[in-house]
């Protein structure tokens, strides 16, 4: 599988789980700019650790990437990496806007969803910061999930292979990363709004301790959740779990 120079691919068979295998080369001394791509994983990973079903015929690679932007600016990129990701969907299947994006980096057909996206990083040699960005995309079959809808693309009609998605989303990545880093972060901002899932409607978001409730209004400047309360209050959410 070709990667877009000049980040490089490793093809694998079978890992326990491409992120940890990125990370790995991180600690390494790897130098970042790195895909790992395998046809299965045995211990792949969703959000709160949960199990993500990885059997050939789906889409599993991971970006290694070291010091990728300043701390401070991390919390952009799973909203890069989601607007990434969804790109690559429309040019793998021929399509204009298939996809809507859930906050903060789900993606979905008719309120099912495609794909998993987790982040993981980690400090390594000389105190550089190693983040793992890993993408599943459900392209020939799809996990039971006990929460959510899921699909895949071959149940949606749209014909792809693990290939053809690897290089939609290799593409796709190296041209939203390079906006992330050369331009102000308000326009994939504004692109991820524009794909977004649920605004004005009524929502639960599901904190580590606590569920809260209200109006999804948007998010704030740096990608995070703003949710009205009944009374009126605004709250910010890093990180959640969104329901409709």
């Amino acid at each position: 599988m070709p990667a877009v120079p000049p980040y490089r691919v490793v093809g694998l068979e079978t890992v326990g789980s491409t992120n940890a295998v990125a990370l790995d080369h991180a600690h390494n001394g790897d130098a970042g700019k790195l895909w790992v791509v395998a046809r299965r994983q045995t211990g792949g990973r969703g959000r709160r650790g949960r199990p993500w079903a990885s059997e050939p015929g789906n889409l599993y690679a991971s970006l290694l990437l070291i010091d990728p932007a300043d701390p401070a600016r991390l919390g952009q990129l799973p909203l890069v990496c989601a607007l990434a990701l969804a790109d690559a969907v429309d040019r793998m299947c021929g399509t204009h806007r298939l996809v809507r994006l859930k906050w903060p980096n789900d993606l979905l057909v008719d309120g099912a969803k495609i794909s998993g996206i987790l982040l993981e990083a980690a400090v390594v040699g000389e105190g550089r910061r190693a983040v793992a960005c890993g993408f599943g995309l459900n392209i020939s079959h799809h996990p039971e999930l006990a929460d959510y809808a899921a699909a895949d693309l071959a149940g949606l009609g749209y014909r792809v292979t693990p290939e053809i998605g690897f290089g939609a989303l290799a593409e796709s990545v190296s041209r939203q990363l390079d906006r992330w880093r050369h331009e102000e972060f308000s326009g994939i901002l504004t692109d991820w709004l524009s794909r977004a899932q649920g605004i004005g409607m009524p929502i639960r978001v599901r904190l580590s301790q606590d569920e809260l409730h209200g109006s999804f209004v948007g998010l704030d400047e740096e990608g995070r959740l703003l949710l009205r309360g009944a009374d009126g209050s605004m709250t910010t959410i890093s990180a959640g779990d969104v329901f409709f």
